[in-house]
């Protein structure tokens, strides 16, 4: 396994956490209580306008770090355009992608463009956190409450934009949102003694709730009713919206997660949608809930407290 058994290497791929974690040693050889986090995030256009798409892949590659605690330092964009791809388009989407680490108060260090037949833009991240302020997915406990800080609904909103179900107008506010750094809520979970974070991305709702849960050998209990949902986004799910990755995600996670009778079928499926750049999803005690809460809001983030953890009851995830 890559990694395994070198004891410097603190986060690794075993516990498919958002990213990893090296220690740091002093000149002397003694390890230091400054962590090393690093991501790499790039993918395909999932909006039209390329200053928007370059902001969203900075966005999401950023998430990675804030969700293990940390904040991010330096950056490598990586770049991979068509041989005929506009320069336009180009400068538009390192303008956007530039902005968002900028704001993020992240250094951009240089970077790698090739050829390729698709479109492809992302970075790679490198960030810092300090060993008490080290966040994993593997450390949540029976009796935490759960908070999301981003409405759901990405996947299916930018699978609706794709196919005609929205025009331009209905999908800004997704891209503000899909834009929108998780910096403010990462700051805001430094404040409690957050047990697990993730960010919700990739494999959803229920995959990274999967990860938290088979990672710290709980169950996390997810109430659908109390997911907060992008505006919209559930009436173009129940049209058969929701992206291929629902079903890809509902084929491999199986008997990981259990989804209970009568829920209703759109909602389950916006749960295992990919999300790009979604919100953390922060397992802490309840004696520092109603505190989460409030630094959360003081800075403008959703607290939206959508479940709570178990002991382990078979599967990794209850969608109740």
């Amino acid at each position: 396994m890559i990694g395994e058994g070198d004891e410097k290497l603190l986060v690794g791929p075993q516990s498919v956490d958002d990213a990893g974690v090296v220690e740091l040693e002093h000149n002397t050889g003694a390890p230091t209580d400054t962590l090393l986090v690093q991501t790499v995030d790039y993918f395909p256009p999932v909006v039209d306008d390329a200053r928007a798409y370059g902001r969203i892949a900075a966005a999401n590659a950023l998430s990675d770090v804030y969700a293990m605690g940390g904040r991010a330092y330096s950056a490598l964009n990586l770049a991979g355009f068509p041989r005929d791809f506009s320069d336009e388009w180009i400068a538009e989407i390192l303008a956007g992608g530039f902005a968002a680490m900028e704001e993020a108060g992240c250094i951009i260090a240089g970077g790698h463009t090739t050829q390729s037949e698709e479109c492809l833009f992302g970075f790679s991240v490198t960030g810092m956190v300090e060993r008490q302020r080290l966040v994993t997915n593997a450390g949540a406990k029976v009796g935490d409450a759960l908070y999301l800080t981003k409405p759901i609904g990405m996947g299916t909103m930018s699978t609706a934009s794709k196919r005609g179900g929205v025009d331009a107008e209905a999908m800004q506010p997704a891209i503000e949102q899909m834009a929108t750094l998780n910096r403010a809520a990462a700051e805001a979970m430094a404040t409690v003694d957050a047990h697990a974070c993730t960010d919700v991305t990739g494999f959803g709702l229920a995959g990274h709730s999967r990860n938290v849960g088979k990672a710290s050998g709980v169950t996390m209990k997810i109430d659908l009713v109390n997911v907060p949902l992008f505006p919209g986004a559930h009436a173009l799910a129940a049209e058969g919206f929701c992206s291929g990755g629902a079903t890809r995600g509902r084929e491999a996670l199986g008997d990981e997660v259990s989804v209970a009778d009568g829920l209703d079928e759109a909602l389950v499926s916006m749960a295992y949608d990919a999300e790009t750049s979604g919100g953390l999803l922060i397992a802490v005690g309840e004696a520092e809930a109603a505190k989460l809460e409030g630094a959360l809001s003081e800075r403008g983030v959703l607290a939206a407290r959508i479940g709570s953890v178990i002991e382990a009851a078979g599967p990794a995830v209850q969608l109740a």
